[in-house]
């Protein structure tokens, strides 16, 4: 290299001796743990922190572990330091569910904001603030130091990638200060045995910011997702070292910050007026929860020389693959359509079971019918247009039920399957075609031009 990247000096290089390579010279000089046979391992664990916000508790899977690391992710403005800081704040002003009577107060780290800044929101959120001591700082050993110096049942950090070690010589946010900060922490959460809450920042492309380690290091990775400037927000487990995984939990941003909502599928449904053009209800699968969702579609003769895809929501390849088996299994001319995709709520769904409410989310915009108001589709498309049954397909028929939907379209069973709930109609559908035939009976329009306008700019079937 000709030079020294950690101090300049222009000395040359000098190999520097081997470490030895003996055998056992990698051990230490007294062994710190034994080997202990399953059997005998006792499953009493340290309880549970529990909070008051049964959504969050159980995404958890019951509670905050002592000594574990939570990592919350997101878009930035998306509501993480709102969240953290709620989090915060409950654990500061109850101490009746931690297990250690001696619990102290709770340190909220803001490496990007100043206290008074949080100060402001927490006024905001009417929160009060005794036992919540804020730092803003960024340097990891004066918050070491500070947390030496104190007693705390749960310490905050906001964000991960404003803290840098003086050990470390790469600016803030970097690999290998993320790497090495999150380290630091996770030996300190476990050996006092104390929660540690970090705010990441993500990507462009939606994976947390910094090295995919990080998400491998913690314990818990939540993401809190939505539209910014939306009103729900999507809060998506998607690592649990002492719980399920995939759990979700719907919220609501409202002037006193984010609110949990306990009945999400109605939440979602609310604003559901009739049964309108190019909108079909889905039922899908988060964690272990059902959740009814309502997907909408537009199409529009195209205007450029190529049509226009738009989802939101989904995923565009998903979207794109039942539109092209629209058109070449099921004789629907969309060539020449703009075709725009939207899950309400802002929602993002990778579930195949919503493939059939998009393929006729789209057949009722193009065809100018509306479905049925009190009908929920679930199915997987194929490409040859069959449609296949989707699993837990009882949770979701209940589901449907509860909120007042009588009729469902899904994917054909298989001979020998259990009957399902009665107080449901279900229609059960082997190709994309048949599922267009019963769930939306073709209409004339009144303007039989429109439709072969269509025909000629999407070609025939």
């Amino acid at each position: 290299m000709g030079f020294c990247h950690v101090c300049g000096a222009q000395d040359p290089l000098v190999e520097a001796p081997s470490p030895k390579t003996r055998r056992g010279a990698w051990l230490p000089d007294a062994a710190t743990a034994e080997p202990v046979e399953l059997s005998r391992v006792s499953d009493m664990g340290a309880p549970r922190i529990a909070l008051p916000y049964p959504e969050l508790n159980r995404i958890l899977g019951g509670g905050l572990v002592p000594g574990s690391v939570v990592l919350l992710a997101g878009d930035p403005g998306i509501g993480k330091s709102t969240l953290l800081l709620q989090v915060a704040a409950a654990l500061a002003s109850s101490s009746s569910t931690d297990a250690s009577p001696e619990r102290g107060g709770v340190l909220y780290v803001s490496g990007e904001e100043s206290p008074d800044q949080v100060q402001m929101r927490a006024r905001r959120l009417e929160i009060r603030g005794g036992g919540l001591y804020l730092l803003g700082e960024t340097n990891l050993e004066a918050v070491l130091h500070w947390l030496g110096q104190m007693s705390v049942s749960a310490v905050v950090i906001d964000s991960i990638q404003t803290l840098y070690s003086e050990g470390t010589s790469s600016v803030p946010g970097s690999l290998s200060q993320v790497r090495e900060c999150t380290r630091r922490l996770l030996s300190w959460a476990k050996e006092h045995g104390t929660p540690v809450l970090l705010a990441g920042h993500v990507t462009k492309e939606g994976d947390v910011a910094g090295p995919r380690a990080l998400e491998h290091m913690v314990d818990v990775v939540l993401y809190l997702e939505g539209e910014r400037f939306g009103a729900n927000r999507l809060l998506r487990g998607t690592k649990n070292r002492f719980g399920a995984t995939h759990e979700v939990a719907v919220y609501q941003m409202e002037e006193r910050g984010l609110v949990e909502v306990h009945d999400p599928s109605r939440a979602l449904l609310s604003h559901r007026r009739g049964a309108p053009v190019g909108s079909a209800v889905a039922a899908v699968v988060e964690g272990t929860r059902p959740l009814l969702v309502e997907v909408q579609a537009l199409t529009s003769p195209a205007h450029g020389p190529v049509p226009r895809r738009v989802v939101n929501g989904l995923e565009l390849n998903r979207v794109l693959m039942v539109s092209a088996v629209l058109a070449r299994r099921a004789g629907l001319p969309l060539g020449g359509q703009d075709i725009i995709v939207n899950v309400v709520g802002g929602l993002r769904l990778s579930e195949p079971a919503v493939d059939l409410a998009v393929a006729l989310a789209i057949a009722s915009s193009f065809r100018e019918a509306p479905l049925d108001e009190r009908l929920v589709v679930l199915g997987e498309v194929g490409l040859s247009g069959e449609v296949r049954p989707v699993p837990q397909m009882e949770r979701r028929l209940r589901e449907a039920s509860r909120l007042g939907f009588r009729r469902a379209v899904v994917g054909e069973r298989g001979e020998g399957a259990e009957a399902w709930d009665e107080s449901v109609e279900v229609v059960e559908v082997a190709t994309l075609r048949e599922a267009l035939r019963h769930a939306l009976p073709r209409r004339p329009r009144e303007d039989d031009s429109a439709v072969a306008v269509a025909s000629a700019a999407g070609g025939t079937s």
